[in-house]
């Protein structure tokens, strides 16, 4: 995510050595029931599946007392003299989900409100999926695909409803620091590519020192250390735009969390630290297909639609290396193809993220090449290789007002300049403030979550995107595509890129797609294989 979610702070009531855990509020996980699928289209429900609250914004006290070890954005320095003693002192209590953060499930939905009124005002949230009562599921998404239905309706300018994965430890950090007592259960241990400052506890340690209450965030501020790892944004979405993007990081673990100071959090130099903060993002409306996503377009965020991603490995196989991330949609029974970038003469027609999606991407926007230089998709895929947690959250933006998902970014940049409009958002829209004045009500509802094997978590009956019409404002260049010289090949079927080219005769590979709708490769397997029909548009040898 480009920015962190607002924190919450309680001063009500609600536990001894490291970060404690209070014994107000029982902990009670609200319930979410996700689905595992195989080829066939074979699904089985997870029905033990949970969701925990993010622990910065659980209410922090004294052990065994109701004395606030933090309160609005302020530490309490008589007792937070350090980041040990704080935490051996101080306890997160339990949460009240529903009355107190406005976070709510039913069956596989998930339902996250952006401002919840009652003793105190909570703005936003952050939760997990948990696979027990104290650890977090964990995904390996390499050659899989993940799925799920959302309703962003009630999201206007300003307001970020995300799906993401990054790459935090099982049990929340608890077997590697001895000063968290807390756990996956108490939602410890996060961490993402903007290496965030404001979390309240890294490594079992209160983020005491040097820390610096946020000047425009009554809940939130900044302390001396950060939390890094790798991110890959599945979903960072309103009504209006929507955008998924890989954000590698050369950390210890491939992308695991490591704590930053000073430049390693990439503060002063945003691009000298040990994370990719930008990514390679696909944004329809930023590629240049004003007509594709928004109320009444082709993908309709007036209604509930699905989301399916896809990640494609060299070698068809969990441990290969990424070389792709697809994009599809399911709404009313038709699977929609992604849009095309629409930037003739500037990028080829890409339709998913690549290695050379990004490098023409990044050279045609004038992007900074931090997604290269922390190693590129490759990168991202050993890090997803080693496992990630999956984070849903609701938030608004304290820092750039949401503007660089919404609307034209940067603000005195030329909004016709290839790559700066990003949405129809006014310039002047998404200030937390108003936000949260005028769009209290606003919420996004996750559900139906399927994670499976290539085409196994959705149907539909395909259709063929009509040709959008050029960006107001740009004018093709002659001479050529200054960045590329070869046409992107896009599709709209899923299943992994063929690893055989597709002669007369050829054989494909095991696990190589072999056959479905639209599709024109090899269909004969290889010895000791079979092509197997996975569903209309994807058969696999097998």
């Amino acid at each position: 995510m480009l920015n962190l979610a607002l924190l919450f702070s309680l001063s009500l009531a609600a536990t001894t050595l490291g970060q404690q855990v209070g014994n107000y509020t029982s902990e009670s996980h609200p319930k979410l029931t996700w689905q595992t699928c195989t080829g066939g289209g074979s699904c089985s429900s997870n029905s033990g599946g949970s969701v925990t609250i993010d622990s910065n914004w659980r209410w922090t006290h004294i052990t065994g007392n109701y004395t606030n070890c933090y309160t609005g954005n302020t530490w309490n320095t008589s007792i937070c003299t350090d980041g040990a003693t704080c935490a051996s002192k101080c306890a997160v209590e339990g949460a009240n989900y529903a009355s107190t953060y406005g976070i709510s499930t039913s069956g596989n939905a998930l339902t996250l409100k952006f401002v919840t009124k009652g003793e105190n005002t909570n703005i936003g949230s952050r939760v997990y999926l948990m696979a027990s009562d104290t650890k977090y599921q964990m995904f390996n998404v390499l050659n899989k695909e993940f799925t799920f239905d959302v309703d962003v309706s009630q999201l206007p300018c300003g307001l970020n409803g995300a799906l993401y994965f990054v790459q935090m430890d099982e049990d929340g950090g608890m077997a590697k620091n001895s000063g968290n007592k807390a756990g996956a259960k108490y939602g410890t241990g996060y961490c993402d590519s903007q290496c965030p400052r404001d979390i309240k506890y890294i490594n079992g340690e209160a983020n005491v020192q040097g820390w610096n209450p946020s000047p425009n965030d009554t809940n939130a501020g900044q302390g001396q250390y950060g939390a890094c790892c790798a991110e890959m944004d599945i979903w960072e979405a309103n009504s209006i735009s929507a955008a998924y993007t890989p954000h590698p990081c050369k950390t210890t673990n491939e992308g695991g969390l490591q704590r930053c100071t000073g430049q390693e959090c990439n503060t002063p130099d945003r691009y000298g630290g040990l994370c990719d903060p930008d990514g390679c993002d696909f944004n329809s409306y930023r590629m240049g297909d004003r007509t594709y996503y928004g109320k009444g377009l082709t993908v309709d965020t007036s209604k509930k639609f699905t989301v399916v991603t896809q990640f494609i490995t060299d070698n068809n196989s969990t441990t290969g290396t990424l070389i792709e991330i697809r994009r599809l949609y399911v709404q009313d029974g038709k699977v929609i193809p992604n849009s095309k970038t629409n930037f003739p003469g500037l990028l080829d027609a890409f339709d998913s993220v690549t290695p050379k999606f990004c490098d023409d991407g990044k050279k045609a926007f004038g992007d900074h090449p931090s997604f290269q230089n922390q190693g590129g998709l490759a990168q991202m895929g050993r890090s997803l290789g080693k496992g990630h947690v999956l984070v849903l959250s609701i938030w608004d933006d304290h820092t750039a007002n949401m503007l660089w998902l919404d609307s034209s970014y940067p603000t005195d940049a030329d909004a016709n300049k290839p790559g700066i409009a990003r949405g129809t958002c006014a310039t002047d829209s998404g200030k937390p403030p108003d936000v949260e004045s005028n769009n209290g009500n606003s919420q996004v509802i996750f559900s139906n979550i399927k994670f499976g094997d290539i085409g196994s978590t959705y149907s539909g009956t395909p259709i063929t995107l009509p040709q959008a019409p050029l960006p107001p404002g740009y004018n093709p260049p002659t001479g050529g595509n200054p960045t590329t010289t070869t046409t992107a090949t896009t599709t709209t079927t899923q299943g992994p890129t063929p690893t055989v080219p597709n002669t007369p005769g050829a054989t494909q590979t095991k696990y190589g797609q072999c056959g479905g709708v639209g599709y024109s490769g090899p269909t004969q397997c290889a010895a000791g294989t079979t092509c197997t029909a996975i569903n209309q548009f994807y058969s696999q040898c097998m």
